[in-house]
């Protein structure tokens, strides 16, 4: 391509609405361009990065024996009713578009499509003869962000893959839970980034285990705990550890202490002089079900520690029928206003205690009665500790479960993981901390789909049994945007040769002299006849713009053909290390050749 044909403009200055340096850097490059919050262009040079992203993990998807196939964007709400995520994704989540047709149909605009294949599956699978079967999509997604960011990292429209297999048992579900383990850390190794596979949370799409494939780069949204011996990793949100030991309680007997102005816990550490790990700690949360009642939790758990509002959320979810709901709608910490909605009297924050009593929550229907009372595994053992008093201005010390307090009968891990923690399988190592760009995400469904709508096939004994389910998504376009973050310099992108737009770039430093533009025009030929895709910077422009622009947009490899021809070469740069090479003309092909190859071999 002659970029002088090409739609391309490049930008000096950093565009106001990008916060990190790969969104920056593909506005600037004239890759991409913005159309409204959240929503963007693939200009013609993103495209390309897009299509090979695609071709690559349409490669590894076809090895595995998956089949490719295309679903429909708008889904009806009946099949997210029938699974029960309707709710979760309009409201609770709120991140699915909803709309009506004309006829008054509830629809949404497709975030994931468990439900729509799940229809089909049940429809068409009638036989464990036909298992296991996987089918897979590249298609463009949906998601009603709060707050768009990041340009392609989160977005409300992107390019995804998605995939969903069927099988009779769970031991063919792991097989190919395994095969796409392998075939994402191909895509991205073939990518050309340094990733991270991490034990995840399963959050809305649910299911028994699932696996979170990270890009490592500063600018990444999620947190990744790991062992340097390489045997733990798993988001922050996931991770499990070994807390610190509790220090031993100053406090031999049990007695209440007035501790004026000791609302919070550093407070109150610093008046009675006593460590975080002898204070028992009860946090208040608000829990909304999707049949509109609202249930008020107290959290009780080792002061050091800080709850992880995502393990809560999941055990919360695990109780909602027993408060007539389904699912979980909204957690959040009361404040004043949503207390004047339910308390009966003015609670006694900072100094609450884990008996306080449940006559503090009005007589409401819409209201459980009852505070439900779960407890961290980290306050269980705890021995003559500190905790409120329910009284503001006074704790309670030397206290004890079973003497001062009952014990919670729910008991939990709802503590988050830290750096510098204490690993699980190994108390030797400590638990170390990345950040990460979540690309892929890989998960064991089970049956929670299948069930809900009924997808069934008959075994070898003739019995009719839920299909077994997995389903496997990469963000395409995510994917090309994080490859940025991870490799860039002052200058510009650095693209990974596997998923550059172009491998070479010729710069003509002055298209008026003929001798430099006749050698540009016949490496042009001769490197595309080669297969090698080159652009040509035929522009009436200053060599220096050139020079910057090809350094901007990343293209692996720069030929200039400057001075360096009256000797019969011409000079090849590196964009990823600046390095220059003056090559012979005649061996420029054969050299660039071994050198791409080498580097998505």
């Amino acid at each position: 391509m002659r970029l002088s044909q090409m739609l391309f403009v490049t930008l000096r200055e950093d565009p106001a609405e990008a916060e990190i340096p790969s969104h920056k850097l593909l506005l600037r490059a004239g890759y991409i361009r913005r159309i409204g919050s959240g929503i963007y262009a693939y200009l013609p040079l993103m495209w390309r990065v897009l299509q090979k992203v695609s071709q690559i993990v349409r490669e590894e998807m076809n090895a595995t024996l998956a089949q490719e196939c295309l679903l429909p964007q708008l889904q009806p709400s009946e099949l997210w009713r029938e699974s029960g995520r309707w709710d979760t994704y309009t409201q609770a989540e709120g991140i699915m578009f909803a709309l009506k047709d004309r006829q008054e149909r509830e629809l949404g605009l497709g975030p994931t499509h468990e439900e729509v294949i799940t229809t089909i599956a049940k429809e068409m699978i009638r036989s464990y003869r036909q298992l296991p079967l996987h089918l897979y999509q590249i298609q463009t997604k949906f998601r009603d962000e709060i707050r768009p960011r990041f340009g392609l990292m989160r977005g409300r429209e992107f390019i995804m893959k998605d995939g969903y297999s069927f099988h009779a048992d769970e031991e063919s579900l792991k097989k190919t839970y395994q095969d796409m383990h392998q075939a994402y850390s191909n895509m991205l190794r073939r990518s050309g980034l340094s990733f991270r596979a991490v034990q995840a949370d399963s959050g809305a799409i649910g299911g028994s285990g699932s696996q979170e494939f990270m890009v490592l780069a500063e600018a990444g949204e999620d947190e990744v705990l790991y062992t340097e011996d390489g045997q733990y990793a798993a988001n922050v949100e996931k991770a499990v550890s070994l807390p610190a030991d509790a220090e031993t309680s100053i406090f031999t007997s049990y007695e209440k202490r007035e501790t004026p102005g000791t609302d919070t816990i550093e407070k109150l550490c610093q008046f009675l002089k006593c460590s975080p790990t002898q204070v028992v700690k009860n946090v208040l949360y608000q829990a909304v079900y999707d049949n509109g009642m609202t249930v008020l939790v107290l959290v009780i758990i080792r002061a050091d520690q800080e709850v992880n509002e995502v393990k809560l959320q999941n055990e919360l979810t695990k109780l909602a029928a027993k408060y007539g709901g389904k699912t979980l709608l909204l957690l959040t910490v009361p404040d004043a206003e949503a207390q004047q909605k339910w308390a009966s009297k003015c609670l006694p924050l900072g100094y609450i205690a884990p008996d306080v009593g449940d006559d503090y929550i009005a007589s409401n229907k819409q209201v459980n009665a009852k505070f439900l009372r779960l407890i961290d595994r980290t306050a269980v053992d705890l021995k003559n500790f500190v905790t409120g008093s329910n009284e503001s201005g006074y704790h309670v010390v030397g206290a004890n479960w079973g003497d001062q307090f009952k014990l919670p009968e729910i008991v939990v891990d709802v503590r988050k993981a830290r750096p510098g923690d204490r690993a699980m399988h190994n108390p030797d190592q400590t638990l170390q901390s990345a950040r990460g760009i979540e690309v892929g995400h890989i998960f064991q469904l089970g049956t929670k789909y299948s069930k809900a709508l009924g997808a069934t096939y008959t075994n070898e004994q003739g019995e009719e049994v839920p299909l077994v389910m997995g389903c496997y998504g990469v963000g395409v376009s995510r994917l090309a945007q994080s490859a940025v973050e991870q490799s860039y310099d002052k200058d510009g992108i650095i693209w990974p040769v596997a998923i550059a737009p172009y491998h070479v770039i010729i710069s003509v430093p002055n298209v008026s002299d003929a001798e430099q533009l006749q050698a540009a025009e016949k490496l042009y030929e001769q490197l595309n006849k080669a297969g090698i895709e080159t652009l040509l910077d035929d522009r009436n422009e200053r060599a220096g713009v050139k020079f910057k622009d090809a350094d901007l947009i990343g293209i692996p490899y720069r030929i200039v053909t400057g001075k360096s021809l009256k000797s019969g070469k011409v000079e090849v740069v590196e964009r990823a290390n600046h390095k220059a090479h003056e090559i012979a003309l005649d061996e420029v092909v054969a050299t660039l050749k071994q050198w791409i190859d080498a580097a998505v071999s």
